[in-house]
Protein backbone atom coordinates (compact mmCIF):
# COMPACT_ATOMS: atom_id res chain seq x y z
CA UNK A 1 0.00 0.00 0.00
CA UNK A 2 1.35 3.41 -0.97
CA UNK A 3 2.08 6.00 1.68
CA UNK A 4 -0.36 8.91 1.71
CA UNK A 5 0.90 12.48 1.57
CA UNK A 6 -0.25 13.12 5.16
CA UNK A 7 1.48 9.98 6.41
CA UNK A 8 4.67 11.04 4.66
CA UNK A 9 4.51 14.49 6.27
CA UNK A 10 4.00 12.94 9.72
CA UNK A 11 6.94 10.59 9.17
CA UNK A 12 9.22 13.42 8.02
CA UNK A 13 8.17 15.57 10.98
CA UNK A 14 8.96 12.75 13.38
CA UNK A 15 12.38 12.26 11.80
CA UNK A 16 13.00 16.00 11.96
CA UNK A 17 12.22 16.16 15.67
CA UNK A 18 14.19 13.05 16.61
CA UNK A 19 17.63 13.64 15.19
CA UNK A 20 20.98 12.57 16.59
CA UNK A 21 21.75 15.96 18.10
CA UNK A 22 19.68 18.41 20.10
CA UNK A 23 20.83 21.28 17.86
CA UNK A 24 19.34 19.66 14.78
CA UNK A 25 16.17 18.74 16.70
CA UNK A 26 15.76 22.44 17.49
CA UNK A 27 16.44 23.52 13.91
CA UNK A 28 14.68 20.86 11.82
CA UNK A 29 11.76 20.13 14.15
CA UNK A 30 10.15 23.56 13.98
CA UNK A 31 11.02 23.88 10.28
CA UNK A 32 9.17 20.65 9.57
CA UNK A 33 6.12 21.77 11.55
CA UNK A 34 5.56 24.92 9.51
CA UNK A 35 7.32 24.51 6.19
CA UNK A 36 6.86 20.94 4.93
CA UNK A 37 3.32 21.58 3.73
CA UNK A 38 4.71 24.34 1.50
CA UNK A 39 7.15 22.03 -0.29
CA UNK A 40 6.26 20.42 -3.60
CA UNK A 41 6.85 16.67 -4.08
CA UNK A 42 10.34 17.16 -5.55
CA UNK A 43 11.31 19.42 -2.65
CA UNK A 44 9.96 16.87 -0.18
CA UNK A 45 12.12 14.22 -1.86
CA UNK A 46 15.11 16.50 -1.41
CA UNK A 47 14.23 17.16 2.23
CA UNK A 48 13.93 13.44 2.84
CA UNK A 49 17.36 12.91 1.29
CA UNK A 50 18.74 15.71 3.49
CA UNK A 51 17.48 13.85 6.56
CA UNK A 52 19.77 10.96 5.62
CA UNK A 53 22.82 13.20 6.06
CA UNK A 54 24.95 13.19 9.19
CA UNK A 55 23.77 15.67 11.84
CA UNK A 56 27.25 17.09 12.37
CA UNK A 57 27.52 17.87 8.65
CA UNK A 58 23.99 19.24 8.55
CA UNK A 59 24.69 21.61 11.41
CA UNK A 60 27.80 22.96 9.71
CA UNK A 61 25.90 23.42 6.45
CA UNK A 62 22.90 25.14 8.03
CA UNK A 63 25.06 27.47 10.11
CA UNK A 64 27.20 28.34 7.11
CA UNK A 65 30.39 27.06 8.74
CA UNK A 66 30.83 24.81 5.69
CA UNK A 67 29.30 24.75 2.26
CA UNK A 68 26.85 21.92 1.81
CA UNK A 69 26.25 19.98 -1.37
CA UNK A 70 24.98 22.24 -4.14
CA UNK A 71 21.82 20.16 -4.53
CA UNK A 72 20.72 21.24 -1.03
CA UNK A 73 21.69 24.91 -1.36
CA UNK A 74 18.18 26.41 -1.54
CA UNK A 75 16.78 24.06 1.06
CA UNK A 76 19.61 24.81 3.48
CA UNK A 77 19.02 28.54 3.02
CA UNK A 78 15.33 28.05 3.80
CA UNK A 79 16.11 26.04 6.92
CA UNK A 80 18.69 28.58 8.11
CA UNK A 81 16.31 31.48 7.40
CA UNK A 82 13.55 29.78 9.35
CA UNK A 83 15.85 29.19 12.31
CA UNK A 84 17.10 32.78 12.20
CA UNK A 85 13.53 34.01 12.19
CA UNK A 86 12.96 32.04 15.39
CA UNK A 87 16.02 33.59 17.01
CA UNK A 88 18.28 30.54 16.90
CA UNK A 89 21.80 31.95 17.36
CA UNK A 90 24.91 30.95 15.48
CA UNK A 91 23.31 30.99 12.06
CA UNK A 92 24.45 33.14 9.20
Amino acid sequence: MAETHETRLRRLRMRSHRRGTKEMDLILGPFSQTELTRLNPDQLDLYEALLEENDNDLYLWVTGARNGPEIYENLLKSIAGHALGRGIGGLT
